[in-house]
């Protein structure tokens, strides 16, 4: 199940499929760092749909979008006649989320006063809902994600410390797209495919220059914009694979450092990054590097030669 829904080969992802396996069996909250587009709520419904709780509720909160008194009343409910406006009982978060999985994105835009509330809910595992006159018990697990630096915000006296520790049992970095390049052609032609299907187009694939585009630019947005680079791709492309021109202003700038060179240095420069990186996951096993880059391991010197990675097979 993480496979299906975790995209890619690298190391870095394979790293996160090892720390979501390990934290589904562990009923203790989790905290997801990461920039913004990483798939942080996607780590975080693997994690419960690979756990005990997967047969009851997944429940999603961003915190950033609610005002305070809204997001109070989101999490923990009110009773009818606790404010203006209040005409019925309301269930919070925490309670449709019961035998399940609460999982608060952006948690460190919670003002102080909810971030107290929220401690005492998993301190105490129960809640008072807005106006109630009793405690209600809650068996929820917590998992929560930001894109801040909450050590900072703890330093700076924006985020309370013993809510991070009790947030921060056990903790995750979803790394940034940028940071495993070599994903990036499995997730463009995934999500390709998907919207080609909804759009009624017929596609092939990505030319080999546009994928090269892709793999050199730095995805300020990661896979959400990749994502939607795919899906201009889809609307606008009138070829049956993925040129250069359909990837919008992608292939007109080249934020890592590539201006001015060649076609020849970026597909060297590429190839030497993919057998690197195959070196590294194969735990130097050139056998096993062979076997992941699609090639025969008697061709292995010739190409490390070529690419003047000989000393590849010193480690």
């Amino acid at each position: 199940m993480i496979s299906n829904s975790i995209l890619g080969g690298s190391v870095r992802l394979a790293e996160l499929r090892r720390f979501i396996a390990r934290a589904a069996g562990i009923n203790w909250s989790v905290l997801i760092q990461g920039e913004s587009g990483t798939g942080k709520e996607l780590v975080a419904r693997a994690i419960h749909l690979n756990s005990q709780r997967c047969a009851s509720p997944f429940i999603a909160v961003n915190c950033a979008t609610l005002s305070e008194s809204l997001l109070e009343s989101e999490l923990f409910g009110h009773e009818r006649g606790s404010f203006t406006g209040a005409v019925t009982q309301k269930k919070g978060k925490f309670e449709l989320a019961a035998g399940g999985t609460l999982f608060l994105d952006e948690v460190g835009e919670l003002s102080v006063s909810i971030q107290a509330k929220l401690l005492r809910a998993l301190q105490e595992r129960e809640i008072d809902r807005i106006g109630g006159t009793r405690p209600i018990p809650v068996d929820i697990r917590v998992i929560a994600a930001t894109n801040r630096d909450l050590e900072s915000a703890v330093a700076e006296g924006y985020f309370r410390q013993d809510l991070y520790y009790r947030l921060k049992v056990l903790a995750v970095r979803t790394p940034a797209l940028r940071e495993r390049p070599e994903d990036i052609p499995v997730l463009a032609r995934h999500f390709l495919f998907k919207y080609a299907q909804e759009a009624g187009r017929v596609v092939h694939g990505i030319s080999a220059e546009a994928e090269l585009i892709l793999m050199k630019y730095d995805w300020p947005g990661n896979v959400r914009e990749l994502q939607n680079v795919m899906q201009h791709a889809i609307a606008l492309g009138g070829n049956e694979i993925v040129l250069p021109e359909d990837l919008p202003g992608l292939g007109k700038r080249a934020p890592n450092g590539f201006e001015g060179h060649t076609y020849h240095k970026v597909v060297y420069d590429t190839k030497r990054h993919l057998f690197e990186n195959a070196f590294t996951r194969a735990g130097g096993d050139y056998r096993e590097a062979a076997l992941l880059l699609g090639l025969n391991p008697k061709n292995m010197h010739r190409f490390l030669k070529q690419l003047k990675l000989t000393y590849l097979l010193q480690r």
